[in-house]
């Protein structure tokens, strides 16, 4: 195709959905399926209209892919409606760890015992598969700062965490093929990927999103009354929180997240403080504005939504165009489905042992699992770093495949129970 073509073709998606987005939100389908629909009309699959070749773009993809997750997970984070406690967030806790792990060793061993894959890429293909998709999700994710529906939050927020979380298994699956040092025993992967990265990535967020929250607050209620753009401040917030991460080899994705979620935390603790101070309730320790200003984190969200759609457009569009008949193998096939209907409810039954979760809940959380771009970055990601092109062109199919049937699958379940759920009251 050419340029002309793909920008008539991405405008004409554009006016579909612009146009019929009321139409769509009666029907049983999700944007990105129809996205994933004209990409397999247009590509091989179809009348091979065009072809996208993402292992000899994995360069791209991967920057695009990277790209895309970085602001989902930044939109998912200001969403958090919820005060940050082990309480309220034990249970996404506990799925972005315990259920992340458990669903890598299930699908490890299923790619060693069935497929016939050697366990370090077998331990890779579940760390690329097992992360929930924060930009894919979106029918199942929050809907605004102020949703405070449970199973919204739990699949939100643990999306917004197990794109983070998912990365040390990455980094033991190269270790065990020999792309990455692990250290004697281990030792550095322990140390260095899991510990330091979870505990340095979680630190670095939180301290530039309290920093911003403040920051912009005080700006605004200063005398001066300074405009703030709202827009390139959350983008330079997820570049800065990232490019410092990576670099001090702390975990980037789950930095972002919580950058997200502690600068709309922090601003949300400014207000309160500033309605009491309006009411002359209590004496406050720092100076506030009379009225609450206008907040970072609601201003950038609309931009940073808004770009989610075009990356989710882009990103799945191309999907669809790198899949032929022969990609739909019985070998693929059957690990999407034992992903979705054994290692995802399995290793959240586990998982959340002992939290009283109601059963309801545990069903739904247990099939919305929707994998997405997040497979797709780490599957870019382990390419770039010397996967063998015979195992990455396995690799390719078996994720290529999980995330299109993720895409059609939970696509055409996600409206019919979400609305049985709201029939029957919140979980």
């Amino acid at each position: 195709m050419t340029n002309a073509q793909w920008f008539a073709l991405v405008g004409a998606l554009l006016l579909v959905i612009g146009v019929g987005s009321t139409v769509l939100k009666r029907l049983p389908v999700t944007s990105a399926m129809v996205y994933l629909a004209v990409g397999l009309l247009l590509g091989p699959t179809g009348v091979d209209a065009f072809r996208f070749n993402p292992l000899k773009e994995a360069p791209l993809l991967e920057v695009l892919t990277e790209v895309a997750v970085l602001i989902s997970l930044f939109s998912a984070g200001v969403k958090m409606p919820v005060p940050f406690s082990f309480t309220h967030w034990r249970a996404p806790l506990l799925l972005a760890t315990v259920s992340m792990a458990i669903t890598v060793g299930l699908v490890a061993a299923f790619a060693f015992y069935v497929l016939g894959l050697p366990i370090g890429a077998g331990i890779l293909l579940g760390a690329i598969v097992a992360p929930t998709d924060p930009v894919l999700a979106t029918d199942v994710q929050s809907r605004h700062p102020g949703d405070r529906d449970r199973l919204r939050f739990t699949l939100t927020s643990e999306a917004g965490m197990n794109d983070g979380t998912a990365f040390p298994f990455v980094m033991l699956g190269l270790g065990l093929l020999g792309l990455h040092g692990l250290g004697e025993g281990g030792v550095r992967w322990v140390l260095v990927d899991v510990l330091w990265g979870t505990l340095g990535g979680i630190g670095i967020g939180v301290v530039a999103g309290v920093a911003l929250a403040r920051l912009g607050w005080w700006l605004r209620g200063s005398p001066q009354k300074h405009d703030l753009l709202d827009d390139f401040l959350g983008l330079g917030l997820i570049a800065l929180v990232y490019g410092v991460s990576v670099q001090l080899h702390a975990l980037g994705f789950l930095a972002v997240f919580f950058a997200a979620v502690a600068l709309r935390q922090t601003e949300m603790k400014l207000a309160e403080l500033a309605a009491l101070a309006a009411q002359q309730v209590v004496q406050v320790p720092i100076e506030l504005p009379p009225e609450s200003p206008p907040t970072v984190s609601q201003g950038a969200l609309v931009f940073k939504e808004h770009l989610e759609r075009l990356s989710e457009l882009m990103l799945v569009l191309l999907l669809g165009g790198s899949l032929y008949l022969d990609s739909w193998s019985w070998s693929a096939v059957g690990l999407a489905l034992f992903v979705f209907a054994v290692a995802r409810p399995l290793s959240v039954f586990i998982g959340l042992l002992g939290t009283r979760t109601p059963r309801r809940m545990l069903g739904m959380t247990g099939w919305f699992g929707v994998r997405g771009i997040g497979s797709l970055y780490y599957l870019m990601y382990a390419i770039q770093h010397g996967l063998a092109e015979e195992l990455a062109l396995q690799l390719m199919q078996f994720t290529l495949i999980v995330v299109a049937l993720s895409i059609l699958l939970h696509g055409l379940s996600v409206k019919p129970m979400m609305n049985l759920v709201w029939r029957r009251g919140q979980v």
